[in-house]
């Protein structure tokens, strides 16, 4: 068994056009039907403002599938602590004995969580979307834009956060780390005035945005609603837009924003591997307004564990 900490996995895995590849592989599986993927184990620990939760996925014909254990304790940044922090632990997958263990406190899951959200975007925001607007600027605000620049031609950055002092540690980081200007907004619906792409980026518990909030042409990610208490978008989002793209069905219905519909969802809803594998052109007019919703899956941390474990030498 190998045991790898945090500082020999940023020497290999990042933001990387390889790493992006690696994940929307694992995507593809998923639409295909290679891939077998139990529902996510969730824990709330209330009274800390934190989460728990347990995600495994194998890949037909990988050597090796993951488990991670991911932890949210929203209250650390006031510790002075992150947020997010995690381990995976890689099995053999002919005969379940331990592979090697990533002691990766979280970053994992901060990598392939931003690139699912540029895969979307890849295959549903307009080609020449340059303008993004994030709700939200913690890490992950920070890592959905880095990770938007492998597939879309970003230029600038709209920001709303509720606190003023994050979103201006946001707007020094993104200019000084990234080259990118970032104006601030105090609303959503201005920071999406023209907006090509909105991330959402909360743990926000009632919707951070609205359908009016949206222009005509603009795709959306939402990626905080993970967990059954958390909600980002407004139903009115789901029900108008034109492709209503989700990473599990099951799982948005369960964690996810669908799970917030009132009422049966009865429009189309397409999962992202399938849209990968099967090639399909959901967007089929700029002026169409798309809508992802990614609460993350196993899926995603087996095939970012394994593409770390391969440049580890494993």
């Amino acid at each position: 068994m190998k045991i790898y900490h945090k500082a020999q996995i940023t020497e290999v895995t990042g933001l990387t056009d390889d790493a992006l590849a690696a994940v929307e592989a694992g995507f593809a599986a998923l639409g295909r039907g290679e891939v077998t993927m139990p529902p996510v184990l969730s824990m709330n620990i209330s009274e800390s403002n934190g989460e728990v939760d347990v995600k495994t996925a194998h890949i037909r014909g990988q050597e090796r599938f993951a488990l991670k254990i991911s932890s949210g304790f929203f209250d650390n940044p006031k510790l002075g602590l992150p947020s997010l922090n995690g381990l995976m632990i890689l099995f053999s997958a002919k005969t379940g004995v331990v592979d090697s263990v990533l002691f990766d406190e979280g970053y994992l899951t901060d990598i392939r969580t931003a690139l699912a959200g540029a895969i979307a975007a890849k295959h549903l925001s307009r080609p020449d979307s340059g303008s993004v607007a994030v709700i939200g600027a913690g890490l992950q605000a920070e890592l959905q834009v880095a990770a938007l620049g492998l597939v879309r031609p970003i230029r600038e950055v709209h920001v709303f956060a509720r606190n003023r002092e994050r979103m201006l540690a946001y707007q020094d980081t993104m200019a000084h780390q990234y080259g990118l200007p970032v104006t601030l907004h105090q609303s959503a619906a201005a920071a999406c005035a023209r907006a090509d792409i909105v991330v959402t980026t909360t743990p926000a518990s009632s919707p951070v945005l609205h359908w009016a909030d949206l222009r005509p042409g603009t795709h959306v990610t939402a990626m905080g609603s993970d967990n059954g208490h958390k909600n980002e978008l407004e139903p009115a989002i789901l029900a108008n837009a034109d492709a209503l793209v989700v990473d599990r069905r099951s799982q948005s219905e369960t964690i996810g924003e669908l799970h917030h519909f009132p009422g049966p969802f009865t429009k189309p809803v397409f999962e992202l591997g399938q849209v990968i594998a099967e090639g399909l052109g959901l967007r089929t007019a700029p002026e169409q307004i798309t809508v992802c919703d990614l609460s993350g899956t196993g899926v995603q941390d087996t095939a970012i564990a394994n593409y770390t474990a391969a440049r580890l030498g494993g």
